[in-house]
């Protein structure tokens, strides 16, 4: 599976990081940082910066299975509901959109406005879009920051069909 993962300048980048870090290596895995986001990384093989529009996951022919954008800042958000495409998380986003591909949106905001809930109520009516903000569950009786982390990453490669062991999953 080719996994491309985009953080955005939302507060949380390292958690995307941390996303990006954790697919397990049978994986074929792309980095896309905005340029608010690029000063946390230094460069990485298969790294791409924002407004590098013409990098591959900007074309659908890639051949990209699922996009993570993690954290998702508001801005992107609105960009890629209005069908807004000027930069390569955007574009990425819109390629996902048309080939039917997963794409997988964390917002990082709180509390949402009645625009941003507008803005990810029409994405989640799209095939294959699901939104899906940081916000963990308790039953996983988290003792650390990592644990919180690894339980959000987990519930994300659920959505993606990656298999994983990340977290303490429900029990009765």
């Amino acid at each position: 599976m080719k996994i491309l993962v985009c953080i955005s300048g939302a507060s949380g980048v390292n958690l995307g990081l941390k996303l990006y870090n954790l697919i397990p290596p049978e994986h074929e895995r792309y980095l896309c940082v905005s340029e608010n986001a690029k000063t946390v990384f230094e460069k990485e093989e298969n790294i791409y910066l924002n407004s590098d529009i013409s990098a591959p996951p900007a074309s659908g022919s890639f051949g990209i299975d699922v996009t993570f954008i993690v954290p998702c800042s508001m801005n992107t958000l609105a960009k890629i509901a209005l069908g807004i495409a000027d930069n390569l998380i955007t574009r990425s986003a819109q390629v996902a959109i048309k080939e039917k591909k997963k794409l997988i949106i964390a917002p990082r905001e709180m509390p949402f406005s009645e625009i941003y809930l507008s803005h990810m109520l029409t994405l989640s009516r799209l095939q294959n879009v699901i939104i899906a903000p940081p916000v963990f569950g308790y039953y996983s009786n988290p003792e650390s920051i990592d644990d919180i982390e690894k339980f959000l990453i987990g519930k994300w490669f659920d959505l993606a069909g990656i298999e994983n062991r990340l977290f303490k999953r429900w029990e009765r």
